[in-house]
């Protein structure tokens, strides 16, 4: 199943061209800036702030500690099941049964779920682009097109505008849940939610006090954050790092494919890596990578047409992303070395449909424009396509590299003091997200210098562990009947 074969540019699309500064200022919620005529009145930080301080009076900040389930509560097995009927089925089974390892586990493959529990939960009112899904493992290290290792959120699929608290509800809940699952007490546990909340707090004072290209400017660099680290920490995240950066493609290619007849071929590896024949997947894969050529800017254009598309096959990846297409291609160039494409099928994000909110026109170039705004530094190789040959309907997709030295934490092996401090990184890379896409003064006003918020939702996201058990146990016992 190979065509070796260059990737030739398909028509012109309009609705496929790179977005301009207009588009992305369309994407971002109605709080963030957009174009205005140079002699429009400009609102002075401290308005800004106050007004956001006003908010609280509309919603406290302690409001956001409460968690009841609502009456007419979706139940969730539904929800999973409902939100599964177009994804592959053969796969659903693996989805399901990753879920239920874990109620951490169960939380990752839930956005949906825990969205429509945020929906009916109190509102700042303040927007910023939502990551959507900014559980703990949704964060890691990545290289930057210079090279350096950075800290920041890397997943995007759930990316859309919403109340700037969901993503930060997210988080403090997958904290709560993965300590008490790494042994911490409920004492701990609410210390690292708490720690968290209050490095999110903190640094979106200090994004305040920025310009917006400052803030734009700002990155988490990895050996910096470990200079923060405890010395006692320091090597084996230093470990961790190394691995990380050995993640490129050229490891790919050899852990991924084999020579046969001279030739490179990945091999399989069911149902994780698979080739997959019939319904003429392969022309029409081609027709994909051809409209993803025309999505990308000129300058990697041209370096994307140095490369002959060689092989593909089907990969299933994540958790909560398992069922949907996702394909990789396997790309040589022409003086040696590889590139890897994944191609990842983007469906509606949860925060908009719970907030029963309009899709985005194309699914995909929503998830490239939200990991555009929020990452302090993007792959090179973002683009997106859809496959308009489908035999289920036009589907829409986003690409990026496979493997550019990539690294997560694995969170089970932290130690309690590791823990916690893991947890503030990722409130710094949330808050340096939100504050690239929205009014960093309004949410400082909001949130105040006190530790009111942080408490409320130390509260929620403890109130929250009992839900995701009570829901992961549901899941469990319905898993016969869902892999039946």
């Amino acid at each position: 199943m190979t065509v070796d074969e260059p990737i030739t540019p398909s028509a012109p699309d309009p609705a496929a061209a790179e977005p301009s500064a207009a588009d992305l200022a369309t994407a971002a919620p109605a709080t963030a800036p957009g174009l205005v005529a140079f002699d429009a009145p400009v609102v002075a930080p401290a308005e800004r702030r106050e007004l956001g301080r006003q908010r609280r009076t509309l919603t406290p900040r302690s409001s956001h500690g409460a968690w009841q389930p609502a009456t007419d509560r979706p139940d969730p097995i539904e929800v999973l099941v409902e939100s599964s009927r177009t994804r592959d089925q053969e796969l659903l089974p693996l989805r399901y049964e990753r879920m239920s390892a874990s109620p951490f586990a169960f939380l990752r493959g839930s956005a949906l779920v825990m969205a429509h529990d945020l929906a009916s939960a109190p509102s700042s009112g303040i927007e910023v682009q939502l990551c959507g899904d900014a559980h703990l493992a949704n964060f890691g290290v990545y290289a930057s097109p210079e090279r350096r290792m950075v800290f920041d959120l890397n997943d995007f699929d759930e990316t859309s505008p919403g109340p700037f608290e969901w993503d930060v509800k997210r988080l403090a809940a997958s904290i709560a849940v993965a300590a008490k699952e790494n042994g911490l007490d409920r004492v701990g546990a609410r210390r690292a939610v708490m720690a968290a909340v209050g490095s999110y707090r903190d640094w979106m004072e200090r994004y305040s006090a920025m310009s917006y290209l400052e803030v734009w400017y700002a990155k988490l660099d990895a050996s910096e954050l470990i200079e923060l680290l405890q010395p006692s920490q320091r090597r084996a995240t230093l470990q961790r790092l190394q691995r990380a950066t050995g993640k490129t493609h050229l490891k790919a290619l050899s852990k991924l494919t084999t020579e046969v007849d001279g030739r490179r071929v990945i091999v399989d590896d069911p149902p994780i890596v698979q080739h997959i024949e019939g319904i003429n997947i392969q022309r029409r894969l081609i027709d994909v990578f051809s409209q993803y050529r025309d999505s990308l800017p000129s300058d990697k254009r041209a370096l994307f047409d140095r490369y002959r598309f060689v092989d593909f096959a089907r990969k299933v990846v994540g958790v909560g992303s398992v069922g949907t297409r996702c394909w990789i291609g396997l790309f040589q160039g022409p003086n040696g070395g590889p590139l890897f494409l994944q191609v990842k099928e983007a469906r509606p994000a949860a925060p908009q449909v719970a907030l029963g909110r309009a899709g985005a026109e194309h699914e995909g170039q929503r998830v490239v424009a939200g990991q555009r705004l929020l990452q302090a530094t993007s792959d090179i190789m973002l683009g997106w396509a859809t496959d308009q040959h489908s035999p289920t309907g036009p589907i829409h997709y986003y690409v990026r590299q496979l493997w550019d030295a990539k690294g997560s934490v694995d969170l089970t092996v932290l130690r309690p003091n590791m823990f916690t401090v893991y947890g503030t990184f990722c409130g710094w890379a949330l808050a340096r997200g939100h504050a690239r896409s929205s009014d960093s003064v309004a949410i400082a006003g909001y949130l105040g210098t006190s530790a009111r918020f942080a408490e409320a939702i130390a509260d929620f996201a403890e109130a929250y562990v009992d839900q995701t058990e009570r829901d992961h146990a549901a899941l469990v016992r319905s898993l016969p009947q869902l892999i039946g």
